[in-house]
């Protein structure tokens, strides 16, 4: 024999691990994690030998004498990059000349100064420790506000609009107080209209602001709408907020229209796969809170009529009929019956998608309250309302909304009785009395 015997065979798991290449970095013998490790002491050390020679001091003194948008760019992306270390940004943190010079790099007229504090800010307020710090100093510069609401009202740079969307998120989930005055500091007196009309009911800024930034990132970031989604759900955890929204006609139906098209002809389709729930759950539940406030608050405005009720109502239940799918365990996989896999399936998705169902039963409940006969048959006729559709939302609705679901009932049997009793036969608890 004049050569050495071949190799073995590979396994199973060795050949899928060559197939993807293991983790090596093309055909050295490096590999990824190592490198990344490596790259991530290296920044950290870079990041301590600046602060060790005083860069932040440099860079506040650049920054309060240059005029220069690329300089100033520079030099708050360094200083946000250096505020990713704890330590590091605890000491910045504590600088309050410097945090008062990077505030006012909000009032910057460049977009990429601007993006680069909101990264910075962003990253401070994200950390427990200084967070509050942040805060109170913006607090304490209401001019912070109208900066941030003429860049969402103004601005068409995406990834500027989505990070000032996330610096407004995380100040208004951090400090309910901020949002409060926020949304007063945007009640302003129409120009048109005399000072001593006290019936005119104001008008609030924040919330134009917000759906416009939300209409420029709609079709180009899908992160950035649930950002701004979720602000506008924040607003409606107190009444100010709710009031900002519905005081005003203009803005109230600005609101619902923008999230009604958002829900009957974006998200969750008839012809999506079930499994984009997963991805957009998040954002509905957001979406479907606002809507079921303004509803709840606003019975006699215009854009609230019956006729819209009917398509909500189809894309609620299709939610709901999604999050079944989502829900199911596979059948073939027998790592699904192990323990662990289940205590797994109940941590990961589990939980955002009951908020969403919690969100989708109240709102679909409030819905079904003033269901009129006439709107119910008008329902069955255009496939909105089914024997599938109804027993799904009999499934999640009860046993909390009951007495919904009874009333809904009795009005079916004026309409279709044999649906009716199809339906009353599924669901034994249920009995119109007659």
């Amino acid at each position: 024999m004049d050569r050495n015997p071949s190799p073995p065979p590979l396994s199973g798991d060795e050949d899928k691990e060559e197939a993807a290449g293991g983790d090596c970095i093309g055909s050295t013998v490096y590999s990824k994690h190592w490198l990344f490790g490596v790259l991530s002491r290296l920044i950290q050390d870079v990041a301590l030998f600046l602060q060790e020679f005083n860069a932040p001091d440099i860079f506040m003194g650049v920054l309060a004498k240059s005029r220069c948008p690329r300089l100033r760019e520079i030099c708050v992306g360094i200083l946000g990059n250096m505020a990713c270390f704890q330590e590091i940004c605890l000491s910045i943190s504590s600088d309050k000349n410097l945090g008062q010079v990077l505030l006012h790099c909000l009032y910057d007229s460049d977009p990429p100064t601007l993006l680069e504090t909101s990264r910075l800010l962003l990253t401070c307020l994200s950390q427990s420790e200084v967070a509050s710090v942040w805060v109170e100093r913006i607090r304490e510069h209401p001019a912070i506000y109208d900066s941030m609401c003429f860049i969402m009202s103004s601005s068409t740079n995406v990834d500027l609009l989505v990070k000032v969307g996330e610096v407004v998120d995380k100040l208004f989930d951090l400090d309910e107080k901020l949002m409060l005055e926020w949304i007063r500091n945007g009640a302003l007196q129409p120009l048109d209209q005399p000072q001593e009309d006290s019936e005119e009911q104001p008008v609030f800024r924040i919330v134009p602001c917000v759906l416009e930034a939300a209409k420029q990132v709609r079709s180009e970031n899908p992160e950035g709408l649930d950002v701004y989604m979720h602000i506008l759900q924040l607003l409606t955890t107190v009444d100010d907020g709710i009031q900002a929204i519905v005081q005003s006609p203009d803005t109230g139906k600005d609101t619902w229209n923008l999230l009604f098209d958002l829900v009957c002809h974006e998200f969750c389709q008839s012809d999506d796969p079930p499994i984009i729930l997963q991805e957009q759950k998040t954002v509905l539940a957001s979406v479907f809170s606002v809507l079921s406030a303004i509803y709840a608050s606003q019975a006699e405005q215009e854009y609230l009529k019956i006729e819209k009720d009917l398509p909500l109502i189809d894309s609620l239940i299709r939610v709901l009929q999604n999050m079944e799918h989502c829900q199911k365990k596979p059948e073939n996989s027998a790592e699904s019956n192990t323990e662990e896999t289940k205590k797994s399936d109940l941590t990961q998705d589990d939980f955002h998608l009951k908020i969403l169902k919690d969100i989708s039963c109240e709102f679909l409940s409030n819905i079904f309250q003033v269901l009129t006969k006439e709107t119910v048959a008008q329902g069955l006729k255009e496939g909105q309302l089914s024997k599938q559709k109804c027993s799904c939302a009999f499934e999640n609705l009860l046993p909390f909304y009951s007495p919904v679901v009874e009333d809904f009932l009795k009005i079916l049997h004026e309409v279709d009785k044999t649906l009716a009793g199809n339906l009353e036969e599924s669901f034994p608890s249920l009995k119109v009395q007659t």
